[in-house]
């Protein structure tokens, strides 16, 4: 589906920066959230983020340019804009929302921030998770109240810890102030088996002497279910590292493509050993000076 961000906005391409401002103060208006009842407000919170991401391209004279010539795909490519509706309109908003009240109100409320623990699965694959959430608004006589409701983020394969999703204008109310933002952080579950490094993951993988010196089969689940088989034939000596290229997390700006897994080996040498296995060991790999 082809975007216009010009029939977004209800200007021509040719409207100059004041009549980009007018619109999209119109519109952002029209369509935040808390402008509209709860029975049309998803359709509300989809309007406002398009409106959103578009004056945050057109309002920019580079980015501009460069979706005139080339649309939407340029942008993405020229990494000026355009990389997913929920991720740009996000941080639009929060940059432009602000910028398009000016003068309206005296100042913006605090910001209400939330931590959204995810799983490394989670992470991995992405997934959308609904948060009930409370906040202060204020009535038509300007009386503080608190209304709880659920909001529904979008994680995309990749994100990482301290990753932040700004929900504009959803927090709490303050007299004279513009409403305050809602920001989701990610933060990231243990992981009984994997450790994120980067894009990487990290698996300690404890293993015998004899199996260090003979070879052995390891079987590893990877986050997406698949049963990953892992022939390891060379003698493994202590702190020796493994590593299955583009088994790791993807890319949150190209989730095709991924880091790597890293297998960590943990050599368990025996407590004890008797004669006759010392007999043995010195018949097979012989004496050392």
């Amino acid at each position: 589906m082809v975007v216009d961000y010009y029939d977004i906005l209800k200007v021509t391409p040719s409207a100059s920066d004041e009549e980009l401002r007018r619109s999209y103060k119109r519109l952002a208006m029209k369509w935040h959230p808390d402008k509209n009842p709860a029975s049309s407000r998803p359709l509300a919170e989809t309007k406002f983020k398009q409106i959103c991401e578009a004056y945050d391209v057109l309002s920019d004279p580079k980015k501009r340019q460069i979706y005139d010539r080339y649309g939407k795909d340029g942008l993405r490519f020229a990494g000026g804009g355009g990389a997913g509706l929920e991720e740009v309109a996000d941080t639009a908003a929060e940059r432009r929302w602000e910028d398009g009240f000016e003068g309206v109100v005296g100042g913006k409320a605090k910001e209400l921030e939330i931590v959204l623990a995810c799983g490394l699965e989670e992470l991995y694959g992405g997934c959308r998770k609904k948060m009930k959430i409370s906040r202060t608004v204020l009535d038509n006589y300007g009386n503080p109240a608190t209304v709880a409701e659920v909001l529904a983020v979008d994680v995309e394969p990749g994100w990482k810890k301290g990753t932040r999703i700004t929900f504009p204008g959803r927090g709490h109310h303050e007299p004279g102030l513009m409403p305050g933002d809602i920001v989701f952080v990610i933060d990231e579950k243990p992981h009984p088996v994997f450790k994120r490094g980067g894009n990487d993951l990290i698996v300690n993988q404890k293993i015998s002497l004899l199996e260090a010196l003979t070879g052995k089969t390891l079987t590893i689940t990877s986050l997406d279910g698949r049963d990953l088989t892992i022939d390891v034939s060379d003698i493994v000596k202590p702190g020796h590292e493994l590593v299955i290229v583009r088994e790791g997390m993807p890319l949150s700006k190209d989730p095709k493509k991924r880091g790597d897994l890293r297998i960590k080996f943990d050599v368990k040498f025996p407590s004890r050993l008797s004669g006759a296995q010392k007999s043995d060991l010195k018949r097979v790999l012989g004496r050392t000076s």
